[in-house]
């Protein structure tokens, strides 16, 4: 189902474990919903506390053997989407949070080959903490076969072929900034003996 790409499954048999629930908080007829079999069928009509609680036992599940399997599966398959950088050549992405706190952003995606965050393509309104911000780097730990090597070259700017130097991009001072330096500059200069009386 579109939008539930970045998502696994996670079996009955581990949310019902009551191990893997310590931490959370729920009540017992979210549960109850949870459990449905239709329930992760169509995570995206779910929301409110269904979805929460779905999310952070999801974000335990994909640390888990299992779930770091089903995790590799759909990094292999593209699932996860690709770096949009053009030295990166297309290198398969991982979803990542960028707080393991509910609430607070959007599911991002992590290039393991230039090591940086961008926002997934079509974006699916997925919270960041269903995967939380330490996923990617233990999915590489466990999978180092599969960690990519940085990009051969790097985007340098240049004008007529010349390489720019570091100061040229840098952003420039406000004009607020430079006129409050001038005007403190000029008072400092004068002396009260040169000043009319």
């Amino acid at each position: 189902m579109i939008g539930n790409e970045f998502v696994c499954r996670v079996p009955i048999d581990f949310i019902e474990n009551k191990f893997n629930l310590t931490g959370l908080e729920y009540l017992k007829d979210t549960m109850n919903v949870v459990l449905e079999p239709l329930f992760d069928r169509s995570v995206a009509w779910v929301s409110g506390y269904e979805e929460k609680l779905y999310g952070m036992i999801h974000a335990r599940y994909i640390m888990s053997a299992r779930g770091v399997e089903d995790m590799r599966l759909k990094y292999l398959m593209g699932d996860f989407g690709s770096c949009p950088k053009f030295y990166c050549k297309g290198q398969k992405a991982l979803p990542v949070g960028l707080s393991d706190k509910w609430g607070q952003s959007k599911v991002k995606i992590y290039c393991p080959s230039c090591k940086d965050v961008f926002r997934p393509k079509y974006r699916p309104k997925l919270d960041g903490a269903m995967f939380g911000t330490s996923f990617p780097h233990l999915f590489f730990m466990q999978f180092p076969m599969l960690r990519p090597q940085p990009p051969v070259e790097k985007y340098v700017p240049r004008i007529h072929g010349f390489r720019l130097h570091e100061s040229a991009l840098m952003p420039l001072e406000s004009s607020e900034t430079s006129s409050e330096t001038s005007t403190e500059d000029i008072g400092s200069t004068s002396s009260p003996s040169s000043c009319p009386n």
